[in-house]
Protein backbone atom coordinates (compact mmCIF):
# COMPACT_ATOMS: atom_id res chain seq x y z
CA UNK A 1 0.00 0.00 0.00
CA UNK A 2 1.39 3.37 -1.02
CA UNK A 3 0.23 6.67 0.50
CA UNK A 4 0.63 9.72 -1.70
CA UNK A 5 -0.97 13.09 -2.41
CA UNK A 6 -4.50 12.71 -3.67
CA UNK A 7 -5.26 14.07 -7.13
CA UNK A 8 -8.56 15.36 -8.47
CA UNK A 9 -11.31 12.75 -8.53
CA UNK A 10 -12.79 12.55 -12.05
CA UNK A 11 -15.54 10.27 -10.76
CA UNK A 12 -16.53 8.82 -7.40
CA UNK A 13 -14.50 5.63 -6.86
CA UNK A 14 -16.39 4.95 -3.63
CA UNK A 15 -19.43 3.73 -5.58
CA UNK A 16 -17.52 0.44 -5.95
CA UNK A 17 -16.12 0.41 -2.38
CA UNK A 18 -18.90 -1.58 -0.77
CA UNK A 19 -20.75 -0.31 2.28
CA UNK A 20 -20.18 3.45 2.63
CA UNK A 21 -21.25 3.88 6.18
CA UNK A 22 -21.11 2.06 9.47
CA UNK A 23 -22.96 -0.41 11.63
CA UNK A 24 -22.47 -0.59 15.38
CA UNK A 25 -23.96 -2.10 18.51
CA UNK A 26 -22.85 0.88 20.63
CA UNK A 27 -23.15 4.63 20.46
CA UNK A 28 -22.76 7.64 22.66
CA UNK A 29 -25.85 9.30 24.07
CA UNK A 30 -25.67 13.00 24.88
CA UNK A 31 -27.80 14.77 27.46
CA UNK A 32 -27.49 18.22 28.97
CA UNK A 33 -28.17 19.84 32.31
CA UNK A 34 -28.60 23.54 32.99
CA UNK A 35 -28.82 24.65 36.61
CA UNK A 36 -27.70 27.64 38.63
CA UNK A 37 -26.05 29.40 35.71
CA UNK A 38 -24.04 26.29 34.79
CA UNK A 39 -24.51 24.20 31.68
CA UNK A 40 -22.94 20.83 30.97
CA UNK A 41 -23.18 17.98 28.51
CA UNK A 42 -23.15 14.40 29.72
CA UNK A 43 -21.85 11.77 27.31
CA UNK A 44 -22.56 8.11 28.07
CA UNK A 45 -21.74 4.97 26.15
CA UNK A 46 -24.85 2.84 25.55
CA UNK A 47 -25.54 -0.49 23.90
CA UNK A 48 -27.83 0.73 21.14
CA UNK A 49 -27.52 -0.58 17.57
CA UNK A 50 -27.24 1.88 14.71
CA UNK A 51 -26.58 1.67 11.00
CA UNK A 52 -25.93 4.43 8.51
CA UNK A 53 -25.22 4.40 4.78
CA UNK A 54 -24.58 7.32 2.47
CA UNK A 55 -23.69 8.14 -1.09
CA UNK A 56 -21.49 10.96 -2.30
CA UNK A 57 -23.51 13.32 -4.51
CA UNK A 58 -21.93 15.03 -7.53
CA UNK A 59 -22.07 18.32 -5.59
CA UNK A 60 -20.25 16.76 -2.62
CA UNK A 61 -17.63 15.29 -4.98
CA UNK A 62 -17.10 18.79 -6.41
CA UNK A 63 -16.65 20.18 -2.87
CA UNK A 64 -14.17 17.41 -2.04
CA UNK A 65 -12.22 18.19 -5.22
CA UNK A 66 -12.02 21.84 -4.18
CA UNK A 67 -10.28 20.70 -0.98
CA UNK A 68 -8.09 18.17 -2.82
CA UNK A 69 -6.84 20.98 -5.07
CA UNK A 70 -5.29 22.64 -1.98
CA UNK A 71 -2.75 19.78 -1.96
CA UNK A 72 -3.23 18.59 1.65
CA UNK A 73 -5.14 15.36 0.99
CA UNK A 74 -3.84 11.82 0.61
CA UNK A 75 -4.84 8.61 -1.11
CA UNK A 76 -3.95 5.02 -0.34
CA UNK A 77 -3.07 3.16 -3.53
CA UNK A 78 -2.68 -0.54 -4.18
CA UNK A 79 -1.34 -1.33 -7.65
CA UNK A 80 -2.23 2.23 -8.73
CA UNK A 81 -5.86 1.72 -7.67
CA UNK A 82 -7.28 4.12 -5.08
CA UNK A 83 -8.24 2.12 -1.97
CA UNK A 84 -8.96 4.99 0.41
CA UNK A 85 -8.57 8.69 1.05
CA UNK A 86 -8.25 11.37 3.67
CA UNK A 87 -9.38 14.78 2.45
CA UNK A 88 -8.05 17.67 4.48
CA UNK A 89 -8.11 21.45 4.59
CA UNK A 90 -5.48 23.81 5.96
CA UNK A 91 -7.47 26.53 7.73
CA UNK A 92 -5.15 29.48 7.91
CA UNK A 93 -7.61 31.71 9.80
CA UNK A 94 -7.20 29.64 12.97
CA UNK A 95 -4.02 27.72 12.11
CA UNK A 96 -5.73 24.34 12.08
CA UNK A 97 -5.82 21.30 9.86
CA UNK A 98 -9.32 19.94 9.28
CA UNK A 99 -10.11 16.37 8.23
CA UNK A 100 -13.19 16.72 6.05
CA UNK A 101 -13.53 13.11 4.95
CA UNK A 102 -11.83 9.75 5.45
CA UNK A 103 -13.09 6.71 3.58
CA UNK A 104 -11.60 3.31 2.82
CA UNK A 105 -12.74 0.66 0.36
CA UNK A 106 -14.60 -2.01 2.33
CA UNK A 107 -12.30 -4.80 1.11
CA UNK A 108 -9.27 -2.90 2.45
CA UNK A 109 -10.66 -1.98 5.88
CA UNK A 110 -9.00 -3.19 9.10
CA UNK A 111 -5.60 -3.39 7.40
CA UNK A 112 -4.05 -0.25 8.92
CA UNK A 113 -4.82 2.07 6.01
CA UNK A 114 -6.74 4.49 8.23
CA UNK A 115 -3.72 4.71 10.54
CA UNK A 116 -1.42 5.42 7.60
CA UNK A 117 -3.75 8.12 6.29
CA UNK A 118 -4.07 9.81 9.70
CA UNK A 119 -0.27 9.70 10.10
CA UNK A 120 0.08 11.37 6.68
CA UNK A 121 -2.34 14.10 7.79
CA UNK A 122 -0.39 14.58 11.03
CA UNK A 123 2.88 14.88 9.09
CA UNK A 124 1.30 17.44 6.74
CA UNK A 125 -0.17 19.44 9.63
CA UNK A 126 3.27 19.51 11.28
CA UNK A 127 4.87 20.62 8.01
CA UNK A 128 2.37 23.50 7.93
CA UNK A 129 2.98 24.29 11.64
CA UNK A 130 -0.69 23.84 12.48
CA UNK A 131 -1.59 23.96 16.17
CA UNK A 132 -4.35 21.30 15.98
CA UNK A 133 -6.02 18.75 13.73
CA UNK A 134 -9.81 18.80 13.91
CA UNK A 135 -12.63 16.63 12.62
CA UNK A 136 -16.33 16.02 13.16
CA UNK A 137 -18.20 12.74 13.41
CA UNK A 138 -21.50 11.53 14.75
CA UNK A 139 -22.15 10.18 18.26
CA UNK A 140 -23.60 7.12 16.53
CA UNK A 141 -20.33 6.35 14.73
CA UNK A 142 -18.85 4.48 17.69
CA UNK A 143 -16.20 2.64 15.61
CA UNK A 144 -14.84 5.92 14.20
CA UNK A 145 -14.80 7.62 17.61
CA UNK A 146 -12.85 4.70 19.10
CA UNK A 147 -10.41 4.79 16.16
CA UNK A 148 -9.83 8.54 16.50
CA UNK A 149 -9.34 8.21 20.25
CA UNK A 150 -6.70 5.50 19.66
CA UNK A 151 -4.99 7.95 17.30
CA UNK A 152 -4.83 10.57 20.09
CA UNK A 153 -7.91 12.67 19.34
CA UNK A 154 -10.14 13.93 22.15
CA UNK A 155 -13.79 14.95 22.06
CA UNK A 156 -13.67 18.73 22.40
CA UNK A 157 -17.20 19.77 21.50
CA UNK A 158 -20.73 18.71 20.67
CA UNK A 159 -23.54 20.16 18.60
CA UNK A 160 -26.93 18.64 19.31
CA UNK A 161 -28.63 20.46 16.41
CA UNK A 162 -26.27 20.01 13.46
CA UNK A 163 -28.19 17.12 11.87
CA UNK A 164 -31.80 16.68 10.78
CA UNK A 165 -31.75 13.21 12.36
CA UNK A 166 -32.52 13.75 16.06
CA UNK A 167 -30.58 10.59 17.00
CA UNK A 168 -27.34 12.11 15.72
CA UNK A 169 -25.20 14.58 17.61
CA UNK A 170 -22.04 16.07 16.12
CA UNK A 171 -18.86 15.26 18.03
CA UNK A 172 -15.94 17.55 17.34
CA UNK A 173 -12.59 15.91 17.98
CA UNK A 174 -9.15 17.49 18.18
CA UNK A 175 -5.55 16.35 18.16
CA UNK A 176 -3.10 18.88 19.62
CA UNK A 177 0.08 19.24 17.59
CA UNK A 178 2.37 20.52 20.34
Amino acid sequence: MEIRKLQKLESDPSVDWGHNGYTTDKRYVVSSIEAGGAFEFIVKEKSLPYSKTWETTPEELEDLNTLIEQGNSFGAYENEELAGWIICEHRIWNNSFYIENILIDEKHRRKGIGIMLIKSAVKEARRLNCRVIELETQNTNYPAIQFYRRMGFNITGVNTRLYNNSEETAFFMTLDMD
